[in-house]
């Protein structure tokens, strides 16, 4: 899965594979989640939105399956 940073002040990376169509976003905070059953046109939506964090909270969390992958860098 090809990692692209995007320009967010919640969102540092997003990836996507469109066979299982899982949606991977990793965010600042350095949790990293895996979104499943996520069309293509959600993750293309995403990389479009121009608030990042905005469409993450509208379309993508508690609206797809996901799991935790990650949890926040301890400092």
């Amino acid at each position: 899965m090809e990692l692209h940073s995007v320009d967010s002040s919640m969102i540092q990376a997003v990836g996507y594979e469109e066979d299982s169509q899982t949606l991977l976003v990793i965010f600042n905070s350095g949790k990293t989640y895996h979104y499943f059953e996520v069309p293509k046109e959600t993750y293309e939506g995403l990389l479009a939105a121009d608030s990042k964090g905005s469409y993450m909270l509208s379309s993508v969390i508690d609206c797809y399956p996901y799991q935790l992958i990650k949890k926040r860098k301890r400092r």
